[in-house]
């Protein structure tokens, strides 16, 4: 008799998943699906904390007063940067300095 267990155990199967549903052009159906409105919205935030911290312009306290978060929240995102090698840290910089949406977006 077969125990049940999870499906999904590791987060590169979760990649996985989001990489077919980009593929297919259902990225949005999923993202909307898995997460709450509450977990999107702090997805944002990350994102603009991490394009932030490597533009390097703001003191961790005006990004907080910019994003509207906790100068904690900025220090979790710093720590996290803090663990990835110079390499990937110009790459995500230069990502996301490539990608900024237009003001019209």
């Amino acid at each position: 008799m077969a125990v049940d267990s999870p499906k999904y155990t590791d987060w590169q199967q979760i990649l996985d998943l989001l990489q077919q549903a980009s593929a297919e052009q259902h990225d949005q159906l999923l993202f909307k699906v898995l997460l709450t409105h509450d977990e999107r919205e702090a997805l944002i935030a990350r994102v603009n904390i991490v394009h932030e911290l490597l533009n390097g312009e703001r003191s961790q306290r005006k990004i907080s007063e910019l994003l509207g978060v906790g100068v904690a929240t900025i220090t979790r995102g710093s720590n996290e940067l803090k663990h990835q090698d110079d390499a990937t840290k110009a790459w995500l910089a230069d990502f996301l300095a490539k990608n900024v949406p237009s003001a019209s977006e």
